[in-house]
């Protein structure tokens, strides 16, 4: 994003001879001790559920009121035009768009412009204007485009009749900033073309409403923290509920309704008693604050993002903070199958009959994403030969089903304790779950060997470009390479199903109540995948063996986004479910409905509240204060869902 500059402060100049090429940089779950620990941790903070909903409420009221709509003088950045161009030549900027006005000064010379953007690799420049000679001396002729400001622009200018280059610029546009483009010769006793970018009009910072919002947010944490600092502070804590108390003891007493029996479930030791968690073993908080974490993302991604580039999915190569949420979804799927899988054994559920229970579920999830998630259910009638069958909930339904029946299969007794097992003391989760590894590893293998060997007609064998205009077009119709040409003989689309670890959760299971070896373990998972994913990537985006790709779920996507998800385990075991430091408010809700929330968010997504008319369709800030209190009424649901005792459980 370039700067605010002064007319004409700064240029971009590109001077070449002979019409070579200039280039000019851009502008711009634990038990015992810890369980305890826990315990007491998360006492004090119960009590500051309903604040925290209404703090939510507030930040999503007040990110709206700093973010709310007024008079956009940005949008003006087109109505400034100089007074010497055609009316007819006027451009209406859109969102994520700057207007470049082209001066063609060249005596006798037609000028064609290319465009390409800096993010894509090796792709052909595509026509942007054609800009003729005016036919009177000193009297230059312009052109006026619009250009996209989410990435740096390339632009290429040659002589239409030569198709000579006559120079290149590489430039960072601002979001509907007006820029004129200077192109002229040099008198200065050589034959030198000029190529100079001046700034007309200042462009927007388009990224300030996130930072408002990040803002926000920090603050809604701080206050939170304080909350939770005076709830665990005795006195404070004792005047609370004294105060309570009082009010309520009052309310009864003057109230026909009230009874001994009534009043005495709110005395001193029951009310103690509520502060307390139940006997049984704690469900992992952390499986779930992770897993509402995801899902949250997943709905604010999904409902726009506000319009941001890096809040969509990356285009081919590359991640950006869409291709999180599913992957990790994922993860926490696979690890909670082995937790609950293996809890429903110990309670004597027979192989036969969880057999029966995963199937149903796997078709549950199907057909929910087949029948409700499908859109354009406004539109009418939704045909067969447009009926998404790869879907999300669709694709967790399979991954569910193989991970589950996997386990299923090779299930066995997890061990108490490893102190007579030396021979897996410190490897007893990959161990004893050997032909699991060795069925992944094989479907891994049958992956790389039709992505690298099968041919496929038309393009070389192994490639894994975009197609199109990649790779200098010489592949146009080679898109995803083996992964591509098997998905639209099957499918007609772009889908590659993936299947989920279940190594996080067998690490809390078989290391239960040993926090050291489990966040050891969590370590050692996180270095290991980010390793394998450096050698594959060779830390670059386009240049690795296999780059991370989401389009594909390439190899090294998996591995960057388990790795990522250990580091997040890693921080959220110890602070959640061992310290109780953090509740895991507000992603815990969520996480505790994650299927009512996510069919409910999609839905739901065009009904308001969730939605409504916007001002001006071109504002993030307007995208972004719509969706961020839409985000924020799902959590309120789960909360207030959470209250009631709801849960949908397929």
């Amino acid at each position: 994003m370039t700067g605010a500059r002064p007319c004409g402060a700064e240029q971009r100049r590109g001077r070449e001879r002979g019409g070579g090429g200039g280039h000019g940089d851009g502008g711009g779950g634990g038990g015992g001790g810890p369980a305890a620990q826990a315990a007491g941790g998360m006492s004090g903070a119960r009590g500051a559920g309903p604040a925290l909903v209404a703090l939510l409420l507030a930040a999503s009221v007040l990110s709206a009121a700093l973010l709310a709509p007024g008079d956009s003088p940005e949008r003006g950045a087109e109505a400034a035009p100089p007074r010497d161009l055609d009316k007819k030549k006027h451009v209406e900027l859109k969102m994520d768009q700057a207007l470049l006005l082209i001066h063609n000064e060249l005596h006798g010379t037609n000028m064609t412009v290319y465009w390409n953007s800096e993010r894509c690799y090796h792709c052909l420049f595509q026509i942007l204007v054609n800009v003729s000679w005016s036919g009177k001396p000193g009297k230059p002729s312009i052109a006026a485009v619009a250009l996209s400001t989410q990435h740096g622009s390339l632009l290429q200018l040659n002589d239409t009749l030569e198709e000579k280059e006559i120079c290149r610029l590489e430039y960072k546009f601002g979001e509907f900033g007006n820029y004129s483009l200077l192109v002229k010769h040099v008198h200065n006793g050589v034959n030198e073309i000029a190529c100079d970018i001046v700034v007309n009009k200042n462009p927007i910072d388009s990224n300030l409403p996130v930072c408002i919002a990040f803002l926000v947010g920090v603050v809604l944490i701080i206050a939170v923290s304080l909350l939770r600092f005076l709830l665990s502070l005795d006195d404070f804590h004792n005047w609370i509920s004294k105060a309570i108390n009082s009010r309520e003891t009052d309310r009864l007493i003057n109230s026909e309704l009230g009874s001994p029996g009534r009043a005495g479930s709110i005395g001193g030791e029951a009310q103690q008693e509520a502060w307390h968690p139940p006997s049984a073993l704690p469900r992992l908080r952390s499986i779930d604050t992770f897993r509402g974490l995801a899902l949250i993302l997943m709905v604010f991604v999904n409902y726009g993002g506000g319009k941001y580039w890096y809040f969509k999915h990356s285009s081919w190569n590359g991640l950006t903070v869409a291709d999180l949420v599913f992957p990790w979804f994922v993860f926490i799927m696979g690890s909670s199958i082995f937790l609950s899988m293996t809890s429903m054994l110990q309670r004597g559920c027979s192989k036969f009959r969880l057999l029966g229970k995963i199937a149903w579920r796997s078709f549950l999830l199907f057909c929910i994403g087949v029948v409700i998630v499908n859109p354009n259910y406004c539109l009418g009638p939704l045909s067969w030969d447009k009926v998404r069958i790869p879907g999300v909930l669709q694709r967790l339904g399979v991954t569910y089903f193989v991970v589950a029946v996997l386990e299923l299969i090779f299930a066995k007794p997890v061990p108490e304790s490893c102190a007579s097992e030396r021979r897996c003391f410190s490897l007893r989760d990959i161990i004893l779950s050997w032909p699991q590894w060795l069925f992944i590893l094989l479907l891994e293998s049958i992956w790389l060997g039709l992505t690298f060997f099968l041919p496929v007609p038309g393009c070389p064998t192994g490639y894994l470009g975009p197609g199109g205009i990649g790779d200098l077009g010489k592949y146009p119709n080679c898109t995803g390479g083996a992964a591509g040409y098997i998905d639209r003989l099957l499918l007609g689309d772009d889908h590659i199903y993936q299947h989920p670890s279940s190594a996080a959760g067998k690490i809390l299971l078989y290391y239960k109540d040993q926090t050291k070896d489990i966040l050891i373990r969590f370590t050692a998972w996180c270095c290991f995948l980010g390793l394998i994913s450096v050698a594959l990537t060779k830390i670059s985006e386009n240049e690795g063996f296999i780059p991370i790709n989401k389009n594909l779920w390439s190899i090294s996507y998996v591995t960057t986004l388990s790795s990522f998800a250990f580091f997040i385990l890693l921080i959220l075991y110890p602070i959640v479910d061992v310290k109780g430091l953090w509740t895991g408010t507000p992603f815990f809700y969520p996480g505790m409905n994650s299927i009512l929330v996510y069919v409910g968010h999609e839905v739901f997504e065009n009904y308001f509240p969730f939605q409504w008319k916007l001002e001006d369709n071109q504002s993030h800030k307007e995208h972004l204060t719509q969706n961020i209190v839409a985000t924020a009424l799902w959590v309120l649901i789960a909360y207030i869902l959470y209250k009631k005792k709801v849960f949908w459980k397929i």
